[in-house]
């Protein structure tokens, strides 16, 4: 068996949509370990004789980082749905749907989630103005990890 990218993200996804705490596929000398704790999911391949290395790794430390430098966030957060890789923009190289100070109405769309080659639009729930953006253009984010505030 052959664990590529591919299909460890849809066995995190299946993990962090699902009632499981835990699963672990076996096959010989390799392993993986998907383990949901505090609603972040992270999946680990385990090698014959040597230590767990992290095959994907929780977003969650990088967003914390990015909030320790900036100020209480203000306003109404806006959440991903879902496991994927986040974009600013509909295109590399294209203007973003929002900036920090961009005003959005209810319905409009603010960035994208790519999650198993499907480019999901995200909306906003909100109206007001865009006064925060935690996560950086191409970073993976996880289910219900904050992606930006509005006030």
């Amino acid at each position: 068996m052959k664990f590529d990218l591919d299909y460890i993200e849809k066995l995190v996804k299946m993990v962090s949509e699902s009632n499981l705490s835990e699963l672990t596929l076996e096959e010989t000398d390799k392993a993986i370990v998907i383990k949901k704790e505090n609603t972040v999911v992270t999946a680990q391949t385990v090698l014959p004789q040597t230590a767990v290395v992290p095959a994907v790794s929780a977003a969650a430390p990088a967003v914390e980082k990015v909030e320790e430098k900036k100020e209480e966030p203000k306003g109404t957060p806006i959440t991903s749905p879902m496991v994927g890789t986040f974009y600013l923009a509909p295109s590399p190289g294209a203007k973003p749907f929002v900036e920090v100070g961009s005003v959005v109405s209810t319905g409009q769309v603010v960035c994208i989630i790519e999650a198993m080659k499907l480019m999901n639009e995200i909306e906003s729930e909100v109206s007001g103005k865009i006064t925060q953006i935690c996560v950086k253009d191409g970073e993976a984010v996880e289910y219900g990890q904050v992606l930006m505030y509005v006030e």
